[in-house]
């Protein structure tokens, strides 16, 4: 591989393809569903506004905490996604990278996202510390709870009272509203996303919320979808959104729908399929805001 005048050896351009696989870089949907939820409360926050500035420091800032915590997640599944068929040709289970490797890699994408944050407010920097915690957790929690996924939550969804504090210098009470509702979206889409490898998690031992919901998964799911939407109905009510937003959660709704239709028997493709819709769940909810703050 040659850049300009720069040649890169093939050791290290294997290197940067298997940090490239790490972080998700050809994968970005999960990008998408941390970046959503935080667009949302940006527009909230300013009122329709948002500056640019933090605009970037939060699209760019998604972007790594994202990819740090896939990195994360594989370091922390190294001895176990070599067991799995949908993982076992990770870069760690094939040994294209060394442990170190990724923590260093992980520790270059922590600070690139803290030099981020520097550029917001004290309270957003204080917030960040735990962003890392919650990311630096998550992996390690399906070998002690089958809720993994509600510390996923948690973590994705961190972004919002931070987007409000960049913003407001506080984090006011509608902000916590909106992260609920975040939080239990992002409990059932990787619910979905755990139905894929469920016989395999149960095989090997690994916890998560597909195997605790067992035959309860689809209603459980619904139920979390239902309440996701009510949450956020509360949020438009409390603000005085207009018809734009409502139209949003439509949307949302349809896609619920359309989601519940694939996973209906439980088939591993069409489970990541309904995994991978959720990214328009999130930007309906989005362009709804978007097109309220735009009319009024």
């Amino acid at each position: 591989m040659q850049l300009g005048n720069l040649k890169i050896s093939p050791a290290w351009q294997q290197k940067l393809n298997a940090c490239g696989e790490l972080m998700r870089v050809s994968k970005p949907i999960g990008t998408y569903l941390l970046l959503w939820p935080a667009l949302w409360s940006l527009w909230i926050a300013s009122a329709g506004i948002p500056p640019i500035n933090l605009l970037i420091i939060f699209v760019l800032g998604t972007f790594l905490m994202r990819s740090a915590g896939c990195v994360i997640n594989d370091y922390a599944d190294r001895k176990i996604d070599g067991h799995v068929k949908r993982t076992a040709q990770r870069p760690l289970p094939s040994g294209r990278i060394s442990s170190k490797e990724t923590l260093i890699l992980f520790a270059g994408l922590l600070a690139a996202a803290f030099i981020l944050v520097l550029f917001t407010n004290q309270l957003t920097i204080w917030l960040s510390v735990v962003a890392v915690a919650l990311a630096a957790c998550y992996p390690f929690m399906k070998r002690y709870t089958h809720l993994p996924q509600v510390v996923l939550g948690m973590a994705f969804s961190w972004a919002i009272p931070m987007a409000f504090s960049a913003t407001l210098n506080t984090v006011p009470k509608i902000a916590w509203l909106i992260y609920i509702a975040a939080i239990l979206w992002t409990i059932a889409y990787d619910t979905m996303y755990a139905m894929v490898d469920r016989d395999d998690d149960i095989r090997i031992g690994v916890k998560s919320t597909a195997v605790l919901f067992g035959d309860m998964d689809k209603a459980i799911v619904g139920l979390l979808q239902l309440l996701t939407l009510a949450i956020l109905v509360m949020i438009g009510i409390d603000l005085g959104l207009s018809v734009w937003f409502y139209l949003g959660l439509l949307g949302m709704s349809g896609f619920f729908v359309y989601q519940q239709y694939l996973i209906r028997e439980r088939q591993r493709d069409a489970c990541f399929t309904a995994f991978l819709n959720n990214n328009y769940a999130g930007m309906t909810v989005f362009i709804g805001l978007f097109l309220h703050y735009l009319t009024t």
